[in-house]
């Protein structure tokens, strides 16, 4: 039985230790930035955002330490720069945790937040939220999960910032490093009640939801397989790896990326080095 409240993949957290150093590297990869967000004190955040459709990437960083930010903080000091968790959108955050504390998972919250926004004609609003998380633990291959419900999408999803130079238009997959892709996999599947699915290369895909984006677990062997002309190095041995993005135009994917481009059998990728810890590999839609 799936889960009721939560419909599939809504966005990527990429952990960043520079938050303005990366907005402008992703810009400089294609992406149209949003304005910065900064996030309350007690979060001690801050963020840009990639917008797609109907998903998006998140560039987080700490501004300020904080008890809240704490595994974020973890995160960076183990592994560096990289995807750190995965959002799922929420239809109700507060039914959708008591679906997984039915399920047996001590679930946190539902939080809510806000974030101020600058709109395209310069007028202040803000982005609302309520969101739940899985326990921390409860972390397939590292990737933490939690669930995010949108209460003023018109403030996220603004139509400027959906038009990016690389043609960017949604996420396709999310790539998950595993030693043990099947078990990783099945983690996730339990989590959000979703069957695993083996692929040839011995890949194992999590659907998640809708018509949202797959999670892929594989090794680093096997994303040098799929991937073969891209370098990988800073990639993990264990964790949130890359994201597959479907585009509109693969030249212009390749000509926005520029020297960080590299062809890879019927992608365009940009390697972890260029991209703060996180494979890109552009795809047709």
């Amino acid at each position: 039985m799936t889960l009721k409240n939560v419909i599939g993949i809504d966005h990527a957290v990429v952990m960043v230790r520079d938050l303005d150093k990366a907005a402008a590297n992703w810009k400089r990869l294609g992406f149209t930035i949003s304005p910065r967000g900064t996030h309350s004190a007690k979060m001690g955040s801050g963020n840009y955002t990639i917008m797609l459709d109907p998903d998006y990437i998140e560039l987080l960083g700490v501004l300020a330490e904080t008890e809240h930010n704490a595994p974020a903080r973890a995160f960076l000091a183990k592994r560096g720069e990289g995807i750190e968790r995965i959002a799922f959108t929420a239809v109700d955050s507060a039914a959708g945790a008591e679906e997984i504390r039915a399920r047996g998972y001590a679930a946190l919250g539902p939080t809510d937040f806000e974030r101020p926004v600058t709109m395209p004609d310069g007028t202040q609003s803000a982005a609302r939220f309520r969101i739940f998380q899985w326990p921390i633990e409860e972390a397939p291959a590292g990737v933490r999960i939690f669930a995010c419900q949108h209460k003023t999408r018109e403030t996220v999803w603004i139509p400027e910032l959906m038009k990016h130079a690389n043609g960017a238009r949604r996420l396709k997959q999310v790539l998950i490093v595993s030693t043990e892709p099947a078990k990783d996999a099945a983690h996730l599947g339990r989590l959000i009640d979703r069957d695993a699915k083996a692929a040839p290369d011995g890949a194992v895909a999590v659907p998640s939801g809708s018509d949202r984006a797959d999670f892929v677990f594989l090794t680093r062997e096997q994303v040098a397989r799929r991937y073969p002309a891209a370098s990988l190095a800073g990639l993990p041995e264990r964790g949130g790896a890359g994201l597959v993005i479907a585009t509109s135009d693969l030249s212009a994917a390749e000509k926005a990326a520029g020297g960080s481009a590299v062809r890879s059998g019927n992608a365009v990728c940009v390697p972890p080095a260029a991209a703060n810890g996180t494979l890109l590999a552009f795809v047709g839609v």
